[in-house]
């Protein structure tokens, strides 16, 4: 029997209406695997493959001939937006068999919410957060929820893996499946997986099942990508590039430009005139400011706006209208947007993306084009890397276009190697392991320590954790109060404890900033952290708006609009780029090689800085004098081998070397003085990294690096401990140390 025949008659049905001629690869595979085996399953293919599809047929088809008894499957998403896309999608196609979908998140009504608890059963999709609030909050309707539930989906997969986000969502769906007594298979969906085999191994954490993974050919893809740079005080756009296989860009001038005005915001703001597009930022600051400066664009040119926005701390219903104007087929409007927009939502027929700067990452690279490229065109990216004009006095390293160099690389490693980012899951969670034992405490009640350390510790997700650590935690959260021990000799959650767990902001383990609501008379715009005093003015929304009040008891901000330009701060937003792209980038240098998506600009910014390079020796020899006793060490590591060198120098060589005014640019170069000569630089960095030395010697002295969201409710030896073991990248550090000897 076909995968097709094996479907449900309404399934079929609605393959026919939507005039399907063939099943996608992913979808007889995904069928095969689902109807066939019980095991655990991992769909990876790419954008807009039918992958949630591929997963729901055979399950939808499964519950048909049998309907479970409560919730059947629930799907994980990561943002609330992917799960208002996929439930309009998911309810039309369970509408006919009358099996019902839930959605639930913080923006869901309350009244849709209930209904679902007096009828638990079909499919409920939910983001990690919610699912943490559920088993706090709904702990004894467990197992009435989900005593039947034979399914677990978890949507993009990958955002999941690089961080206590993932871990916090495999040891609720363990918590879950204890509590109500259920085992359901999980079947996990991306389009950007690294190492399917470890992605298969934490998909199966704690199931006994093993994954499938499903090898599908993907056919291959014709992108179109361009990649363009500016001087961001730079007034002429580029003109036309002659190059086939490039993107054509026209050379149009722009005959009025807001004050200020900026070359790539223009080029944007002419390459999005009558058509749908996304503007992809690295930010919530960048996404504002883009935003603003687009809209000022419209106004100088005495144009209807045309730009939406859309980034995590927006309001809901700021979020929604502009996914709701990107579905409509007669709107032409371009919407900036952060990651909440990358991740596998359908916004329609999409014609093209721009991304200012690089992204930090091949998989997001890969995400945010996928967006485009539905409805049989071809995806489409254009970047627009932006620069300020070098200082004439300035020195290399300043004088090298990083964010170009990390553009061209991003896109060579997939194009050569279809390489992307493997799953960081060897940290110690130790912030992670705080939470989860707060939260089954408070879900549970009392507990004796062995029957709280069996239900936490045995989560496979903590299997690097020891006893022992686990014991020093509980005894400094005893010390601390925020767990209690009672008269029986059980644990509680303390004081202290309590008011970290009635907090709503206690269901999300991502680091978060104290936000406050932001107001314009009843219309709730968002949320922003450090508000100014009144009269001074913010950004949130795409405007600029000035402050009439701040109620920092109930944490609430008043305004009104005014037109003008000023930065927004959200918090900080580090990027973690991984060493692969800092060698791909090194390699860009060194090349003889075009890339036929550079433009104009770009071409000849990148041939300026191979001759730099060239010139320079940066790509031959790491370290570069830049006169006097003043050096460059450019180390080509990723975000975390290169914060382990930098502690490495301090820690272990400075003294020796008489390094001084030790200056980073994470994670391109460092600079400083030395009175050291080159070899003698680099053979004290080899004797030093040959020698044993632990992990935690590389934290200073007195230091408590709070790295992760729970970290100070922590004993200072875990929190050091899991920064060391965890977070510094010591080994890869250690190996590039130890290639410099052919330079001594």
């Amino acid at each position: 029997m076909s995968i097709f025949d094996r479907y449900a008659p309404f399934i079929q049905d609605y393959i026919y209406r939507n005039n399907w001629e063939s099943l996608r690869a992913i979808q007889a595979a995904a069928g095969d695997a689902i109807f066939n085996t019980e095991e655990n399953v991992l769909l990876t293919a790419s954008t807009a493959s039918g992958k949630t599809e591929a997963a729901f047929f055979p399950i939808l088809t499964l519950f048909s001939e049998d309907m479970p008894r409560s919730v059947g499957a629930i799907y994980i998403g990561p943002l609330k937006a992917l799960i208002n896309d996929q439930f309009s999608r998911l309810n039309a196609l369970c509408e006919e068999a009358d099996i019902p979908v839930w959605h639930w998140h913080g923006d869901v009504a309350q009244s849709h919410k209930s209904r679902m608890l007096k009828n638990p059963s079909g499919i409920l999709q939910i983001t990690p957060e919610s699912l943490e609030a559920m088993l706090l909050r709904k702990h004894a309707l467990i197992p009435k929820l989900f005593g039947d539930l034979r399914f677990i989906v978890i949507d993009e997969i990958h955002s999941l893996m690089r961080g206590d986000r993932g871990g916090q969502t495999i040891c609720l769906i363990e918590r879950l499946c204890k509590m109500a007594g259920a085992d359901p298979r999980r079947i996990g969906l991306s389009a950007t997986i690294g190492d399917p085999a470890a992605a298969g191994e934490f998909l199966s954490y704690g199931t006994g099942r093993g994954t499938v993974i499903p090898k599908i050919e993907n056919k291959g893809i014709k992108w179109r990508l361009s990649m363009e740079h500016f001087y961001i005080s730079q007034q002429d756009q580029p003109n036309e590039k002659d190059t086939a296989d490039a993107l054509p860009v026209l050379d149009e001038k722009t005959d009025t430009a807001p004050e200020h005005a900026d070359a790539g915001m223009g080029y944007i703001f002419e390459h999005t005139r009558g058509k749908k597009c996304l503007v992809f930022v690295n930010s919530r600051e960048e996404c504002e400011a883009v935003t603003t400066t687009l809209r000022s664009y419209c106004e100088a040119k005495h144009e209807p706006d045309r730009f939406l926005i859309h980034h995590g701390n927006l309001s809901a219903a700021y979020r929604e209208t502009a996914e709701e104007a990107m579905k409509d087929e007669d709107v032409f409007m371009t919407t900036c947007t952060t990651a909440t927009l990358e991740l596998g939502i359908d916004i329609g027929r999409l014609e093209r993306a721009f991304q200012i700067d690089a992204p930090y990452t091949v998989s997001s690279f890969l995400q945010r084009m996928g967006r485009t490229g539905r409805r049989d065109l071809p995806p489409e990216m254009w970047f627009v890397i932006r620069e300020e004009l070098p200082e004439p006095r300035s020195m290399l390293p300043e004088t090298i276009p990083w964010k170009l160099l990390q553009g061209i690389a991003l896109i060579q490693v997939y194009i050569e190697e279809r390489w992307v980012e493997p799953p960081k899951l060897d940290r110690l969670p130790f912030s992670l392991l705080y939470h989860q034992t707060m939260s089954t405490l408070a879900s549970c009640g009392e507990l004796t320590p062995a029957e709280l350390a069996s239900r936490v510790l045995t989560l496979k997700y903590f299997h690097r954790i020891t006893k022992d650590d686990y014991k020093i935690l509980l005894r400094h959260l005893i010390e601390t109060d925020h767990i209690q021990r009672t008269e029986n000799g059980g644990l509680i959650v303390g004081l202290a404890g309590e008011r970290i767990v009635n907090n709503f902001k206690f269901y999300a383990v991502f680091q978060e900033n104290e936000e406050y609501t932001v107001r314009w008379g009843s219309q709730e715009l968002g949320t922003i952290v450090m508000p100014p005093p009144a009269g001074e003015k913010i950004a949130i929304a795409g405007h600029v708006w000035i402050v009439e009040e701040v109620d920092h008891k109930r944490r609430l901000v008043y305004c009104e609009q005014i037109k003008g330009k000023v930065p927004a701060y959200f918090g900080d937003c580090p990027g973690d780029i991984n060493t692969k792209i800092l060698l791909r980038m090194r390699e860009v240098l060194r090349e003889d090689k075009s890339y036929p998506y550079l433009m104009k600009n770009a071409v000849a910014r990148l041939a300026q800085a191979r001759q730099t390079a060239g010139n320079s020796g940066i790509t031959d020899s790491p370290l570069i004098c830049m006169g006097g006793n003043m050096w460059c060490l450019l180390p080509w590591l990723g975000t975390y081998a290169f914060f382990a060198l930098e502690r490495f120098l301090k820690l272990k060589c400075s003294d020796r070397l008489g390094l001084k005014g030790m200056d980073s640019s994470r994670p391109f170069y460092i600079q400083f003085t030395m009175k050291a000569a080159p070899e003698e630089f680099f053979s004290i960095l080899i004797e030093e990294a040959e020698k044993e030395f632990s992990p935690m010697d590389l934290v200073y002295d007195k230091e408590v690096p709070v790295f992760e969201k729970y970290d100070e409710y922590l004993p200072p030896e875990l929190v050091k401990k899991g920064f060391a073991y965890g977070i510094l990248g010591i080994s890869e550090m250690k190996k590039r140390i130890l290639s410099w000897k052919s330079l001594i």
